[in-house]
C-alpha cells in the first residue's frame, strides 16, 4: 500500500498493511533552510521543496500549513489590514480590523531563537472589541478556490493525504489570536451573555464555510482549534464551542468526508470531549513525557474507534535526548497497533526547528519495522 492509502483505510476502519507515517515538517524545514515565513500571507502554490522533501525521504505528508483554499471577504463596512513594523530589532506583523464599531489591533514578533511568531500584545479585553470582533467575523463571505487544493493534493500524489484546514472557531479565534487565555477567562465573567452572543454569531458564519468544504474535493477536514484539557475542559467546551462542532461534524459527514481535531495540549478529558462530538481523528496527540497521558492512557480515553494521529513528544527529537528515548517512545506508540488499527504514527504536533534529521529516517524505519499488522495466512 502507498501511504496514502495507509491513511485513507485508517479513516475508513480498515486496517492497512503498516501503521500509516505522516510528519508536519513545515517548521523544521524552514528552519533548517532558513527560509522566512510570513503569517501574513498564503502560499498560492503547492510548497514544492517541502512535498519533495517528504517524497524523498517517504514520509507521509497531510497538512499545508500555509496554503490557501478559499478566500475570505468582509462586508463593505468592515475594514481589514496588515502592517510590517520593526519591534526592538525584529520584524512584527501586526492585523487590523476596522468596523462602524472601533478598530482592534493585534500583533506578533519574530523570535529568531524559536524560529516562531511570538504574541506581541492582544487585540482587545472589553466590550467593545469585542463587538468589533463580532461585527466583522460574523458577516463574513467565503469563495472557494478548489483548484488550488488540487494542485497540492495531485503534487503530493501518493505521498499522502492533504488535509483541508477549516480554522478556528469562535473560541478558538478569542484565544488564539484576539485576547488570550487570560482575556476570555475575565470576559467570561465579566460580559458572558455578550461573549456567548458573540461567539454564536461567529460560528454560525463558520457553519457557512463548513458548508463550504463539504463541496471540497478533501477528503479529510481538519479543525485547527489549539485543544489542550486544561485551557477548555469538558464544562468549558460544553458551554462555549461543543453545539457548534456538533453541527460542524454532522454536515461534514453526511456530506462524506472526515474530520479531524487539532489538539495539541493536555489530552485528559481533551481526547473524551472532542470524540464525543462525532469527530473521527484527534491530530497533534502528544502523550508523555511533554503530555499528561501514555499511550496506553490515550488509547483509553479516546475510545476504540477514534483515531490518535501524533505518538512521539517534541522534546525527544531534540539532540540532547538519546537516541535509545526516542526510539522507546517511537516504539511505546506503534505498541498501539495490538489493540485496533486506529491510529497513525506521527510527531506531537510539528517536529521541532532544532530536530535531528536522523530521527525522522529512523521513525520511518521503525514504523517500516515494527508497525506492520498480522496478516492470516
Amino acid at each position: 500500500m502507498t501511504l496514502r492509502e495507509r491513511i485513507l483505510a485508517v479513516y475508513r476502519g480498515e486496517c492497512p498493511d503498516v501503521v500509516p507515517f505522516m510528519l508536519d515538517l513545515s517548521h523544521w524545514f524552514y528552519h533548517r533552510h532558513r527560509r522566512p515565513w510570513d503569517l501574513s500571507a498564503t502560499y498560492e502554490e503547492p510548497e514544492y521543496d517541502l512535498i519533495d522533501y517528504h517524497r524523498r525521504n517517504k514520509v507521509g505528508f497531510y497538512l499545508p500549513n500555509l496554503g490557501s483554499f478559499y478566500s475570505i471577504i468582509y462586508p463593505q463596512d468592515v475594514r481589514v489590514t496588515t502592517r510590517k513594523e520593526t519591534v526592538g530589532g525584529s520584524p512584527s506583523i501586526v492585523w487590523r480590523v476596522e468596523t462602524p464599531s472601533g478598530c482592534i489591533e493585534r500583533q506578533r514578533v519574530w523570535n529568531e531563537t524559536t524560529y516562531s511568531w511570538q504574541i506581541e500584545r492582544w487585540g482587545f479585553e472589553d466590550e467593545r472589541g469585542l463587538c468589533v470582533f463580532r461585527e466583522a467575523m460574523s458577516r463574513r463571505r467565503f469563495e472557494p478556490h478548489w483548484e488550488k487544493y488540487r494542485a497540492w493534493n495531485d503534487y503530493v500524489g501518493d505521498t499522502g493525504v492533504v488535509y483541508l484546514p477549516m480554522g478556528y472557531s469562535g473560541m478558538g479565534y478569542l484565544l488564539n489570536q484576539w485576547m488570550g487565555i487570560e482575556g476570555v477567562s475575565y470576559a467570561t465573567v465579566d460580559f458572558p451573555d455578550i461573549l456567548l452572543e458573540a461567539i454564536e454569531a461567529v460560528n454560525a458564519n463558520l457553519l457557512e464555510l463548513v458548508d463550504l468544504c463539504c463541496a471540497s474535493p478533501a477528503e479529510v477536514v481538519l479543525f485547527t482549534d489549539n485543544f489542550s484539557g486544561d485551557v477548555q475542559p469538558p464544562a468549558f467546551f460544553n458551554r462555549w464551542t461543543r453545539k457548534y462542532y456538533v453541527e460542524a461534524v454532522r454536515r461534514l459527514h453526511a456530506a462524506g468526508k472526515q474530520v479531524a481535531v487539532h489538539i495539541d495540549g493536555r489530552l485528559r478529558g481533551a481526547l473524551q470531549m472532542i470524540r464525543e462530538t462525532g469527530a473521527d481523528c484527534a491530530d497533534a496527540v502528544t502523550p508523555t513525557p511533554m503530555g499528561d497521558l501514555s499511550p496506553a492512557q490515550c488509547r483509553e480515553e479516546a475510545g476504540p474507534n477514534f483515531i490518535l494521529s501524533g505518538g512521539v513528544s517534541p522534546n525527544l527529537w531534540l539532540p540532547g535526548v538519546p537516541l535509545e528515548t526516542f526510539r522507546t517512545g517511537v516504539l511505546d506508540w506503534l505498541a498501539l497497533k495490538t489493540s485496533n488499527c486506529r491510529f497513525i504514527a506521527n510527531a506531537g504536533d510539528q517536529v521541532p526547528p532544532d530536530a535531528e534529521e536522523s530521527r525522522i529516517a529512523l521513525m520511518r524505519d521503525l514504523v517500516a519495522e515494527f508497525g506492520q499488522y498480522d496478516r492470516p495466512n
